[in-house]
């Protein structure tokens, strides 16, 4: 499948399909007249990046990721993948901690000035 083709069916714009191949996470082939082509398979893996992304995965974690991943879009254990998924999940703990603090910083400073007037 051609790259417009692969774009359209995942909703990812080709310069972030091209970005995705030159750092690792997805490979095409070139047909005679150069153009990519990508295999069936490919629109999967373009999901998985992306819902990878979302969880807050660098694209070198991802690298290391997607060779874990099966056809259902569960993974399957890899080594040190685990441990490493486990740290960010910790991060994004941490992170959601923070943005509850500062919620309920802004929150106590609204009910504060509503008061006020």
């Amino acid at each position: 499948m051609l790259i417009g083709q692969l774009a359209e069916r995942t909703g990812t714009s080709e310069r972030l399909l091209r970005y995705y191949e030159r750092v690792g996470l997805l490979a095409s082939g070139r047909r005679a007249n150069g153009y990519r082509d990508y295999d069936p398979a490919a629109e999967r893996t373009v999901r998985q990046i992306r819902a990878l992304l979302a969880a807050g995965l660098s694209t070198s974690l991802i690298r290391q990721v997607l060779p874990c991943g099966l056809a259902d879009g569960s993974l399957r254990p890899c080594p040190g993948v685990l441990d490493k998924l486990r740290a960010q999940l910790g991060r994004l703990d941490r992170r959601a901690e923070e943005l509850d603090e500062a919620r309920q910083t802004l929150r106590r400073a609204i009910a504060t000035t509503e008061q006020v007037e």
